[in-house]
């Protein structure tokens, strides 16, 4: 989201504060003009020395700057629930494997929030770190990887069903017998009408060969694709890890702030790769820049932290109510 600096001049134009100097000055100037024709030339003048002075001072700056604030935390604010409400269906979407790896690595960035919450950069408000937006990135980027591979297996899985390969040899062998059929046909002579029927007959079955071979290339393409996304996955759980350790291994600040850059500078590549595929476009797109976090926890996931757990029945107290 691109915050624009309020324009004074123009918020005024449309601020109560326009209308009660519109009132008091030119009000007046016209209720007082029969008595004193003077006042007929000085409300306006007043009028427009309002429009030069006033959008300057500071009390109405200050008025405008907390409208502004407000308008621009309401918009962060449905631009942060919509991208959740995203988030969340795509979570839904994955294989059950896949939830559980997200939500593995999840916690893993819970622990490192835990280990590393008693340094935080921002005194005054834990939750503006800079830190946990880069966390929160590199989840999104997890997310979006998980999502590919689920898409891809699912295609894959539909392909290897009908045995495309089988399907492509087939049509070889009898693309090649057509031909040496056609041939034969023409090279004796054979009734025309017939010719044409047997042209036409191998033209489709020739199209459909090209079909096959164009479904069998996106095959291999995809099995490429995917061993990509799920090194990439490996990866970036690896990273996230590490950064673990380093948080609860060193107490310093600045270099855990220095490991989680370096993790976020080397997605960049991996980000690029995401917005060219065409299959993938509307998984393209950087978390919203919002004035609240957003975070990375699925909405089960925050439930099932903030519920406290459940006691244990003591096993005499058992016996008694029996």
């Amino acid at each position: 989201m691109d915050f624009q600096p309020p324009k004074y001049r123009r918020e005024f134009f449309t601020s109560p504060h326009h209308a009660g100097l519109g009132l008091v000055t030119l009000g007046a100037g016209f209720i007082l003009g029969a008595a004193y024709p003077l006042a007929l030339l000085l409300a306006p003048a007043a009028y427009l020395l309002g429009w030069v002075y006033f959008p300057d001072m500071p009390f109405f700056r200050r008025w405008v700057d907390r409208r502004h604030a407000s308008a621009q935390l309401e918009a962060g604010r449905a631009e942060a629930a919509q991208f959740t409400k995203r988030r969340e269906e795509l979570l839904a979407q994955l294989s059950g494997f896949r939830r559980q790896n997200y939500r593995a690595l999840a916690n893993v960035c819970q622990d490192i929030e835990t280990a590393s919450a008693d340094q935080p950069l921002s005194s005054a408000d834990p939750t503006g770190d800079p830190r946990l937006r880069k966390l929160d990135e590199l989840m999104w980027t997890f997310l979006r990887l998980l999502t590919m591979g689920d898409s891809l297996d699912r295609f894959l899985e539909t392909e290897r069903r009908e045995e495309v390969p089988r399907l492509v040899q087939e049509a070889e062998e009898e693309v090649a017998g057509l031909s040496a059929e056609f041939e034969s046909l023409k090279a004796k002579g054979g009734e025309l009408g017939m010719i044409e029927a047997k042209e036409r007959f191998l033209s489709s079955r020739l199209e459909r060969l090209e079909v096959l071979r164009k479904r069998q290339q996106r095959i291999g393409q995809a099995q490429a694709n995917l061993q990509l996304v799920v090194s990439e996955q490996e990866r970036l759980e690896q990273q996230v890890k590490l950064l673990r350790a380093d948080a609860i291994a060193s107490k310093n600040a600045d270099t855990l702030t220095a490991r989680i850059d370096a993790t976020v500078e080397h997605l960049d590549q991996t980000n690029q790769w995401l917005a060219e595929m065409d299959e993938f476009k509307d998984l393209a797109g950087d978390l919203p820049a919002t004035p609240e976090r957003i975070g990375y926890a699925a909405a089960q996931a925050l439930a099932d932290r903030q519920m406290p757990p459940r006691l244990p029945r003591e096993p005499g107290r058992l016996k008694e109510k029996r």
